[in-house]
């Protein structure tokens, strides 16, 4: 007994086991995943808004889901981590919207409606909320129902925006397994043994998943909504933790204008979710409307295979991360400013290209 409580106080080993454990489940289950789809014929068809060929299964999210909470419970120190007995229950209530949605569809305003349900569990009986603004615009600690509003709108907004990237291959999967290694290993720097494990944990699911979305030919595989919603309701979990954490923080590894670091570490889907949102409010239309507007559909347009277009957009992501890294020290608002200028610079290129095109 003694043994096993050394190896699992090692967090090198834990570290790696978790990102071990969860892409290998994620990677077995896959297969056989698309064989009852393809059996059951719960796929998605080719249509005037998918740019893929041949019928695709959509239950990768069921595989996802498998890996990390059976990487999170075995790894992670229950004790140490209370918060686990809401986020599970919030995980589940996403997962079976996710699979209802993937196998029955669902309207946008019953998945909107799970999603502040699953998030409001996690804050209300987790606290997992932001508390502090770090000094934006000169606030620091905030009162608890504007604590409540603001987090239950940093879950619906990250949740939704992995479900409205998840448009090519790779590209949802890329910008979380970017923001669970970012975060992952801020989280093991600090030694929050918890954080980091749940971080990994999401980095070898998705590992395994892109994968077979990307490469594979005869296991190719969407996440479908199931796995939008849960890499967004994970990932929401870890930015609220990050921000939180870094609250008078006295260490060297403190980040500073954590809440703009936060949205450069998940740039990409953030600006894009913005951007067409203003689009779609501007044509007098619902910003749920589904459309041709996203940077990865502009990307395509003008000749990129789905492979490339995902490769730019995570290379951007990446590029603004050193950014905010670098740059953190001269204020939340100048960085966010500067972050906003550079991403709108940024999304005119291929809006302009796809134009000089037609």
């Amino acid at each position: 007994m003694d043994l096993i409580n050394t190896i699992f106080d090692n967090v090198t080993f834990l570290m790696f086991s978790s990102i071990i454990l969860s892409f290998l489940i994620t990677y077995i289950s896959i297969p056989t995943i698309v064989s009852v789809a393809k059996t059951k014929h719960l796929v998605d068809e080719p249509s005037g808004r998918t740019s893929h060929n041949g019928s695709i299964p959509t239950l990768g999210g069921i595989a996802i889901f498998a890996g990390i909470l059976i990487s999170l419970l075995i790894f992670i120190d229950l004790r140490l981590f209370s918060s686990i007995q809401y986020i599970t229950p919030g995980l589940l209530i996403l997962f079976f919207i996710g699979l209802k949605d993937d196998i029955l569809s669902i309207s946008w305003k019953k998945k909107l409606l799970g999603q502040i349900i699953a998030a409001l569990i996690v804050i209300l009986l987790g606290d997992i909320r932001i508390t502090n603004l770090h000094g934006f615009f000169g606030v620091y600690e905030i009162g608890y129902l504007l604590s409540v509003l603001l987090s239950l709108f940093i879950f619906i907004v990250i949740i939704n925006c992995f479900n409205l990237i998840d448009g090519i291959d790779g590209l949802s999967a890329g910008m979380g397994i970017i923001a669970s290694i970012v975060l992952g290993v801020w989280f093991f720097i600090i030694n929050n043994n918890q954080y980091f494990i749940l971080s990994f944990g999401i980095t070898g699911s998705l590992l395994a998943y892109f994968y077979f979305n990307v490469f594979s030919k005869k296991n190719k595989i969407f996440m479908g909504d199931t796995g939008a919603l849960i890499i967004g309701f994970l990932i929401a979990v870890l930015i609220i933790e990050f921000n939180e954490y870094n609250i008078g923080l006295n260490s060297i590894y403190a980040i500073k204008s954590a809440p703009a670091v936060s949205i450069g570490i998940l740039f990409v889907p953030l600006f894009d979710t913005l951007r067409v949102f203003i689009i779609r409010i501007s044509r007098k239309k619902s910003p749920f409307h589904p459309d041709m507007e996203h940077l990865h559909h502009k990307l395509i347009k003008i000749g990129n295979s789905h492979f490339k277009a995902t490769m730019i957009l995570l290379g951007i992501n990446i590029l603004f991360i050193i950014i905010v890294y670098f740059l953190q020290g001269i204020g939340i608002l100048k960085l966010t400013s500067i972050i906003l200028i550079l991403g709108l610079l940024l999304s005119l290129i291929p809006v302009f290209l796809a134009r000089k095109k037609k």
